[in-house]
């Protein structure tokens, strides 16, 4: 079963991973960031080994995305951010397991301080 972890995030400035750049996260002591980013690092290994792993990617500043709509007829292009919203896209990763459970289980593993994370099944 294939789903795809969808990271949200608005750190001010903009930059990766977002937990390094959020307020939330830098509130904690750093004993207990370097214990997270360490899980991060486990969680990434182990999908991997088993082959879990199919993708993933970081995105760039959304102030640098464009928005493609059609209004009146015709198409409008409108610079970045794209959306009024106090989180924005900011990565994701793509997964092959075998059970929802599993992806829940992982997923839960991505979620930290300030963020928020979606997990989504891929339509079958």
């Amino acid at each position: 079963m294939k789903y795809v972890i969808l990271m949200h995030s608005n750190p001010q400035p903009w930059g990766h991973p977002t937990s390094d750049f959020l307020a939330e996260h830098q509130a904690l002591p750093p004993e207990e960031r370097e214990r997270r980013g360490a899980e991060f690092d486990e969680v990434l290994k182990e999908l991997s080994e088993r082959g879990e792993l199919v993708g993933g990617q970081a995105l760039g500043d959304p102030r640098d995305a464009r928005l493609f709509r059609w209004e009146g007829g015709r198409r409008k292009v409108t610079e970045g951010p794209y959306a009024e919203t106090a989180e924005h896209f900011a990565g994701f990763f793509l997964i092959d397991v075998e059970s929802q459970e599993r992806a829940e289980e992982v997923t839960a593993k991505f979620s930290g301080p300030g963020e928020t994370v979606e997990l989504r099944p891929l339509f079958a």
